[in-house]
């Protein structure tokens, strides 16, 4: 074997300066000073013989070769984590470091009542948390930031391992006076026929909730939308119109300071949630505990 070969380290700083494009950043992200990180890319292309970066003054510039290069580096970058998430599964469960992405409409209703536990069980764990959409998620997954993300199911992602954890039923809020709220129970006709208020593209809850009532996706400029789940309770409690919530963010209290009442769905209609994580990852065993200890299995 040649012993011309890049060092991952090598490897990890040309693959942060093609993501940040700055010295600075990229070397802040490596842990690293900006002169170590300098001279690292200039040990890496005097090994290799070409050049990866542009230097100007200004910004940086990749070369056609660094960005293949950096793609390349990329995947061996993500290889040998999981050579080293391989190991650690020999030993104890969650422990050490876990990069985890939560959606925002589970976040802020889930992870207060379950961390709390998890730290008590797991206090060697050092969970990272980040909060995106579902797409921005997967994005970071297939690249190897995240180890595993919590997800409302189904979706699309076939390179990924899915398991769904929980049933989490969607309820109508709308105001006391509104003629559902005199309802037991409302059906799709219903919300068919009420000023029924989304969230906006982007948001998986959105069409999970659209195809829990078997309802069809309004035209886009139709309806109003709300950026959260807190910003369409707004509206609601102003009279703008009614809104489908998951159950879970209602007993996590979204509701608290307002008099919206809820009502079931004919039906049940539900979503799914669960744990993403790569198929190629070692850890699918301490994934499925993670996710049994926060949904409470």
């Amino acid at each position: 074997m040649s012993s011309y070969l890049p060092t991952l380290r090598q490897l990890r700083y040309l693959v942060a300066l093609d993501e940040h494009r700055h010295f600075g950043r990229a070397a802040e992200a490596c842990l690293a000073t900006q002169s170590t990180l300098s001279a690292g890319l200039q040990e890496l292309e005097n090994l290799l013989g070409v050049t990866l970066v542009e230097r100007t003054k200004r910004k940086v510039l990749m070369t056609p070769l660094g960005e293949e290069v950096a793609a390349r580096g990329r995947e061996l970058l993500r290889g040998a984590e999981d050579i080293a998430d391989l190991a650690r599964a020999h030993g104890k469960p969650l422990c050490g470091r876990l990069r985890l992405g939560v959606i925002p409409t589970i976040a802020p209703f889930l992870l207060p009542r379950a961390l709390p536990g998890l730290r008590r069980l797991y206090p060697d764990l050092k969970l990272i948390l980040r909060e995106d959409l579902t797409a921005r998620l997967l994005e970071r997954l297939t690249s190897g930031e995240l180890d595993a993300a919590v997800l409302a199911l189904p979706y699309d992602a076939p390179e990924m391992e899915m398991e769904a954890l929980f049933t989490d039923p969607f309820v109508l809020a709308c105001p006391p006076g509104h003629p559902l709220a005199a309802r037991d129970s409302v059906g799709s006709a219903d919300l068919a026929a009420a000023d029924l208020l989304l969230l906006e593209e982007g948001h998986c809850l959105r069409d999970h909730a659209l195809a829990a009532c078997s309802l069809p996706a309004p035209r886009r400029g139709e309806g109003m939308l709300g950026t959260s789940l807190g910003t369409l309770v707004q509206m609601v409690a102003t009279g703008m119109g009614v809104t489908l919530l998951p159950r879970l963010a209602v007993e996590a209290g979204i509701l608290t300071g307002t008099d919206l009442v809820t009502r079931p769905l004919v039906g049940g209609g539900a979503r799914l949630l669960g744990l993403a994580w790569r198929k190629s990852s070692a850890r699918k065993d301490e994934f499925r505990l993670l996710g049994k200890v926060l949904f409470g299995g």
